[in-house]
């Protein structure tokens, strides 16, 4: 395991070109579109403060991590609306922090029908421990000297939402970043592009206290595979809600949220994946979700 280590920790450090690849993905997106759309702040009308805590490859040491927490809350006869969002991310010797203030806009284009224009901006801070790095050097390797950046951003995002549909569309971060850049004999990193998200789903009302909510998520960026997760879940007398999600990297998904009083709303969710040869000792995914109701 050490040696792998080792690998891992090189290439982050020693690579002068790395391929793209995707941001965190999370099973709860549906309640935490904000972090990809900023629009989203203004859809439901509410102020609301949430948290999720994601545990990913619960059998593998330092597999990644995603803590998000975010407030909303509208404005002026809920035609504008205003968030706060700040997503933690670790990974062996990586930690970065994106913090972000949301802004949306209501636009009435019909009786039933609303549209939603959001505006991101914030910055992400990037950091490398190298100290985490297991050598078979006495003396430490001067290249490998700890990495810290931030770097500012700016998204936008639609919402178009009716009482029976919406449609989703963003790119919480348009800017390409470097991670770190090549100084004075370092090394370079990825660089993060532009992420883009297409999202949407359907209310099948079956009863009175029972209804349907199939959705669908596809995510890119420039120099990685679309990522798509289908989602479907039933929602009974609007308090309990039973889903399952499969991801097109051969990922599975049980969630279940529930209601508890008035305020609070309590999730969780277990993804595993389906391909074991993947990821070896890997025992799944655990997700957290609470939300707090004004």
């Amino acid at each position: 395991m050490k040696k792998i280590y080792i690998l891992v920790g090189l290439l982050l450090l020693t690579s002068s070109r790395l391929l793209a690849q995707q941001e965190s993905t999370i099973t709860f997106y549906k309640d935490n579109l904000n972090l990809i759309n900023p629009a989203f702040v203004g859809v439901e009308g509410t102020s609301k403060l949430q948290t999720l805590y994601r545990k990913q490859w619960t059998g593998i040491k330092d597999s990644p991590s995603t803590q998000a927490i975010s407030f909303m809350m509208p404005l002026q006869n809920k035609k504008f609306a205003v968030g706060l969002s700040i997503v933690h991310d670790e990974v062996f010797i990586e930690k970065q922090t994106f913090i972000a203030v949301d802004f949306s806009y209501d636009v009435k284009l019909t009786e039933k029908l609303n549209l939603f224009m959001g505006i991101k901006a914030g910055g992400n801070n990037y950091n490398v421990n190298t100290e985490g790095l297991e050598t078979y050097n006495l003396i430490s390797d001067p290249s490998l000297e700890p990495i810290s950046r931030f770097n500012p951003n700016i998204g936008v995002g639609f919402y178009l939402e009716h009482d029976k549909y919406y449609v989703s569309l963003s790119s919480p971060k348009i800017l390409n970043t470097e991670r770190a850049k090549k100084e004075e004999g370092y090394a370079t990193v990825a660089t993060d592009r532009a992420h883009y998200y297409l999202s949407g789903g359907y209310n099948i009302y079956l009863s009175p206290s029972l209804h349907l909510k199939p959705s669908v998520m596809v995510r890119y960026v420039n120099g990685a595979p679309f990522s798509t997760d289908f989602l479907a879940t039933a929602v009974i007398n609007e308090k309990v809600h039973f889903g399952a999600t499969y991801r097109t990297d051969s990922t599975i998904a049980g969630m279940v949220k529930f209601a508890v009083g008035k305020n609070f709303i309590l999730g969780y969710a277990y993804e595993y994946t389906v391909n074991s040869n993947l990821l070896g000792k890997a025992n799944g995914s655990n997700e957290f979700f609470l939300q707090y109701i004004f």
